[in-house]
């Protein structure tokens, strides 16, 4: 009996080649696994910044001012590239890192504290460090009176793991208006300017590119105003964007961010000792966590854990400079604003507008352009003016004053206005009345 249950356990066991493949293969299978989520993750990586470079390259087509362009195009790309920071920081090694006891396993007290936030203690920030507390609002906790302490005692941290959403969001926000305006512009420039931008064709396909430019103003003149007051509104909703943003932003830092950079500014100011660094009251890089877990006996026991957030060193630098550009966004961004409000109010501002961009245009012809067209029609001639070659445009433009002229006047004229200044004389001639003193005057 004895040598038949020894020749079925023979039977039964593993050889030990088998032993010993399985342990690799496994360890194989796994490295497989981590090698295909690595790839994945690089993949959607490569995509943000398929998407960052798309943003930021420039397009042949010039349909807003520079102004709206660092709004809607080199902010996203920034609150992108920062948002690819954030992400690759907090889910490549460890965001947060709390010291505490041995009884409770290191990834489960981490992990607790990152979701369920950590929280400072105000009233330790004007304490020494090295005499008082070890570090800027860490102190003890023991409270008098129920736990938790009453929330005027501490300041919870709630925001950094909600940071990369939130820098995804506004970059969304950010891009909306240019967005909006995409679809309103719908191609209309770079199906106007078939190429005259750059100017080298032959002179046949020229006079037709330039023919077909002249009958498309022409046939729709006073027909763009609601596209022009499309664009402005894309402006003013740009300004309301910063402006909100600045407020939501304090909303999202517990109402500490709107005077953050005046805070930083003063910071520097003042002597070593007085002063509290705002950045590690808004974004500390040391904190407090308080976890619970029944002991051996059935009790509730408390732990209390120091924890490192080395994301915040991050986080502060974003948004330093964050709180600093949208200060100077938005001014600027309010200086286009004022500036639309008044070319939409002032035709004299238009000329003098058109006279300082488009110096190879002749004055009369612009005032002639201004008087004959409404604002729709000159935001379209600016537009125009940027993308197309500047001989072809004035070209364009000369015909077009001369045609707008002949149909007020009901005389044809003998030639086009170009750039000679005998035509110009001959234009005064018959016009003289009109032309020889400020159009808008009439």
């Amino acid at each position: 009996m004895g040598k038949e249950e020894d020749k079925e356990k023979k039977k039964k066991r593993i050889p030990r080649g088998r032993r010993n493949r399985e342990p690799r293969d496994r360890l194989v299978k796994e490295k497989e696994l981590n090698d295909e989520e690595d790839q994945i993750c690089l993949q959607n990586m490569l995509e943000l910044f398929r998407t960052i470079h798309g943003l930021t390259k420039a397009s042949r087509a010039h349909t807003c001012n520079w102004v709206f362009s660092l709004h809607c195009r080199a902010t996203p790309a920034f609150l992108l590239a920062a948002c690819l920071a954030v992400t690759t920081r907090q889910y490549v090694g460890n965001p947060i890192e709390c010291l505490h006891t041995k009884d409770i396993p290191p990834d489960v007290f981490n992990t607790y504290c990152w979701i369920h936030s950590t929280y400072s203690i105000p009233s330790a920030l004007k304490k020494k460090v090295g005499v008082e507390v070890p570090y800027p609002g860490i102190d003890n906790t023991q409270f008098t009176g129920p736990y938790p302490p009453p929330k005027s005692l501490i300041r919870q941290h709630k925001y950094y793991q909600w940071v990369s959403f939130f820098l995804f969001f506004q970059a969304i926000l950010f891009y909306a208006p240019r967005w909006l305006w995409k679809s309103w512009e719908g191609g209309k420039i770079h199906a106007l300017m078939m190429d005259l931008d750059v100017g080298i064709c032959s002179e046949v396909e020229k006079k037709q590119k330039k023919k077909l430019l002249l009958d498309y103003l022409w046939d729709n003149l006073k027909n763009h105003n609601w596209w022009a007051y499309r664009y402005y509104l894309c402006e003013l909703l740009a300004l309301l964007n910063v402006v909100g943003q600045m407020f939501l932003m304090n909303k999202f830092f517990d109402g500490a961010f709107l005077t953050f950079g005046f805070d930083v500014i003063a910071f520097l100011d003042r002597d070593q000792e007085d002063r509290i660094d705002p950045m590690i009251f808004i974004f500390p890089r040391m904190t407090k966590c308080t976890f619970h877990k029944f002991g051996t006996s059935g009790e509730v026991e408390r732990h209390d854990a120091v924890c490192i957030l080395p994301l915040n060193v991050v986080n502060e630098k974003i948004y330093v400079f964050l709180w600093f550009w949208f200060l100077i966004l938005g001014g600027l961004t309010a200086l286009v604003v004022m500036y639309r409000c008044v070319v939409i109010v002032s035709p004299r501002m238009r000329v003098y507008l058109l006279r300082l961009r488009f110096r190879l245009i002749r004055g009369d012809v612009l005032d002639i352009l201004v008087r004959k067209s409404k604002l729709g029609d000159w935001f379209l001639i600016s537009m125009l003016g940027e993308n197309v070659d500047s001989l072809i445009f004035r070209d364009v433009m000369h015909d077009l004053a001369a045609k707008l002229s002949a149909a007020n006047s009901g005389v044809g004229l003998g030639g086009s206005l170009r750039g000679d200044p005998g035509q110009s004389g001959h234009l005064m001639h018959h016009h003289g009345s009109t032309i020889g003193r400020d159009p808008l005057d009439v």
